[in-house]
């Protein structure tokens, strides 16, 4: 251990654990550990994490719940940060809602829906949290974050400063924003229509019955990679023409019934994962000429620091 990890952990005390393995906060079940792992309950012990983090210089993971997060199995060298004990709220206020950064949006979306206000019922299919899907411009089923969204309270870990921020300043874009990784999004604020609650039911038990008709279960990141002209082209389209549903490596394998997912299966290691994403990519690269650009967070792997590996993966972000 370092003596900025063994600094952080003295003073972090009882919120923080060292050696914590992140793999059971991913949906993927797989990956090392953090060499420290805060949780903070009240915005005085957040505030603590942060003049860590600016004292210490150690690299910061803000860990939501996981659903697009690959953890190296060598783990991750710095603070990760959960705000599960402290964010997961939601309250209302006409047709505006207020909620916590680690508010499920499945949860979030169904009671936006109790309460007789539409719009958010997408979310319901989404399994991250209100403040990944910020930073990601989570979306699915037609809309996305940015319809709905107001703006957010961030706190800036490397200074400490806590600040009410615009949507408009936020440049919410497919599957992503300007918030950066040392940027802890609080909460949010969106702005719903009051509705008829009847139908919105029936919209969350569609939305739920087409995900399961047509996309698999158990331990998987949702989609790998980004629809290389959405609406038109579907990574999911391109991988299957090259006869890739069940290609395996170690442990994990594209899906037998989407083949835009990847599976984590029996003794399978996060190196088994990002191989199996790179032979996909790899082969659609050569097959078709295209691209493809990963939607999961890669964390803790050696090999992220060149602008290339940059363009093709997100880093630091967790759904």
């Amino acid at each position: 251990m370092t003596t900025a990890q063994r600094e952080a952990l003295a003073r972090l005390g009882s919120m923080a654990t060292a050696d914590e393995s992140l793999a059971a906060y991913t949906t993927y079940r797989v990956g090392g550990a953090a060499a420290v792992f805060a949780s903070p309950t009240t915005d005085e012990e957040l505030h603590l994490v942060a003049e860590v983090v600016r004292d210490t210089g150690l690299p910061t993971l803000v860990v939501g719940r996981g659903s697009n997060l690959l953890v190296a199995d060598a783990g991750f060298p710095g603070i990760a940060i959960s705000l599960a004990r402290m964010s997961e709220w939601v309250r209302f206020d006409d047709v505006v809602v207020h909620a916590g950064a680690a508010m499920a949006l499945p949860v979030l979306a169904r009671r936006c829906v109790a309460a007789g206000l539409v719009g958010f019922e997408w979310a319901v299919g989404v399994p991250g949290s209100v403040g990944g899907a910020v930073r990601m411009n989570a979306g699915g089923h037609g809309s996305d974050m940015a319809a709905s969204l107001v703006g957010v309270h961030l706190l800036d870990l490397h200074t400490t400063n806590h600040a009410w921020v615009g949507v408009d300043q936020l440049h919410l874009r497919f599957r992503g924003s300007d918030i950066a990784d040392h940027q802890v999004v609080l909460d949010a604020r969106l702005r719903l229509q009051h509705g008829d609650t009847e139908a919105a039911e029936a919209t969350l038990a569609e939305i739920v019955r087409w995900r399961r008709e047509h996309q698999p279960g158990g331990q998987n990141a949702g989609s790998v990679f980004v629809n290389p002209i959405p609406g038109q082209l579907a990574a999911a389209e391109l991988i299957d023409r090259i006869g890739l549903r069940g290609f395996s490596i170690g442990g994990a394998s594209v899906s037998e019934k989407h083949a835009n997912f990847i599976q984590a299966g029996e003794n399978c290691t996060a190196a088994d994962v990002r191989a199996v994403i790179e032979h996909v990519r790899a082969e659609v690269l050569r097959t078709a000429g295209v691209e493809l650009r990963s939607e999961v967070t890669l964390v803790g792997f050696d090999d992220l620091a060149s602008e290339r590996a940059a363009s093709l993966f997100h880093t630091g972000i967790a759904l």
